[in-house]
């Protein structure tokens, strides 16, 4: 397994075989050994170059998280448990992973200086397993129970627009007061939360009904988008209002370029998780890499 798993990392049989100081038929021997077992081919070969079959792409991900396993164990062994090392493989959304995770990561590197981070940003669903991913911050609520969830903290989602947009507002389109009014309005619907275009709101002491009525409004819009980054950069652009977390937009609010809307009718946080699979107890590193988030807060 370490010698298929290393034999992908650097694309080559030979290169493999000159940093275990073997032949390159000894290496081949390996993997072939390895095919037999598993009863499957996990590599399409031909005389110029390698390429993962789609079995050895599913096979390969978990193979190298269980090969960093074990050397992360003997490793252990070694220096006493002292220093963390090896590979972590963190996944996130593109926004949060730019504007709020990468300082983070930066940090935890520069405490764990034998520790490298594979870092993946996708506002899609990735699977943890097939992916081999170790650990994932996920922001809502959590709807896969088979996963090892440890709660870090909380977000809160603004309505926010331009001040260009909000001046381009016919007579007949005046600010909103209450969420119904966002009906009428141009929304920038962020389709990847499981509730989508179902934005809910809950009244605050300035309401004029009564404080902690919930309402949600079906927000509707010319553009709808898998992407948080394309919600920041419409909502700046002024083509909308969004309904998206304050660290989006966190950067540019002292500009005073945007306006928060509805600040009477807040809406309720959002908590964030680190997720790790469930098929293992999550490693030291991922550990570590919890207590450090933690600690800064999201």
């Amino acid at each position: 397994m370490r010698t298929f798993v290393r034999v992908v990392e650097r694309g080559s049989f030979s290169t493999v075989a000159r940093e275990a100081r073997t032949t390159q038929s000894a290496v081949s021997k390996q993997v072939a050994a390895l095919e037999r077992e598993l009863g499957a081919r996990l590599l399409s070969r031909n005389t110029r170059s390698l390429a993962l079959t789609e079995a050895g792409a599913r096979y390969f991900e978990q193979a190298r998280r269980l090969v960093d396993e074990v050397a992360e164990a003997e490793r252990s062994v070694r220096d006493g448990g002292r220093q963390l090392s090896g590979w972590l493989r963190v996944a996130a959304s593109v926004g949060f992973g730019r504007l709020k995770l990468l300082p983070r990561v930066r940090t935890f590197l520069a405490a764990h200086p034998e520790v490298k981070i594979d870092l993946r940003l996708d506002d899609g669903f990735v699977d943890l397993v097939e992916q081999g991913i170790d650990v994932a911050v996920r922001i809502g609520e959590l709807a896969d129970s088979s996963l090892v969830a440890r709660r870090i903290g909380t977000t809160q989602r603004v309505l926010i627009a331009s001040r260009e947009y909000l001046r381009t507002l016919s007579e007949g389109m005046a600010m909103p007061r209450v969420p119904e009014d966002l009906l009428r309005l141009d929304c920038i619907v962020y389709t990847e939360l499981a509730t989508q275009n179902a934005w809910t709101f809950t009244a605050g002491p300035g309401a004029a009904v009564a404080a902690g009525t919930t309402v949600t409004v079906r927000a509707q819009g010319r553009l709808q988008t898998n992407s948080s980054e394309v919600v920041r950069a419409a909502v700046l652009s002024g083509m909308g209002i969004g309904f998206s977390p304050t660290w989006l937009f966190d950067d540019v609010m002292p500009t005073g370029d945007l306006q928060v809307l509805l600040p009477d009718w807040p809406a309720p946080p959002i908590p964030v998780h680190l997720i790790s699979p469930s098929v293992r107890q999550p490693s030291a590193k991922v550990r570590a890499f919890g207590d450090h988030l933690a600690g800064a807060g999201p």
